[in-house]
């Protein structure tokens, strides 16, 4: 069962935008566009697909050129 429980970044504003939320349950990671208002697709990702990827934004294999990080 999904917790309703989600998580967005502290750096997304509250007037709408480009955010993603995510949640755990205990199985496995989703993520949803919260433009949707949990109306939209959700896409669902394992523990080890979810720590690869935050892995690669924390290595900087994500970065665009010219690209400055926010610290």
């Amino acid at each position: 069962m999904l917790s309703d429980h989600w998580h967005k970044s502290s750096l997304s504003g509250s007037t709408g935008g480009g955010c993603v939320e995510a949640r755990w349950d205990g199985a496995a990671v989703h993520v949803r566009d919260t433009k949707q208002h949990g109306q939209g697709p959700m896409l669902m990702f394992t523990r080890g697909e979810w720590e690869a990827f935050l892995g690669g934004v924390a290595g900087g294999e994500f970065d665009l050129p010219g690209m400055t990080k926010r610290s």
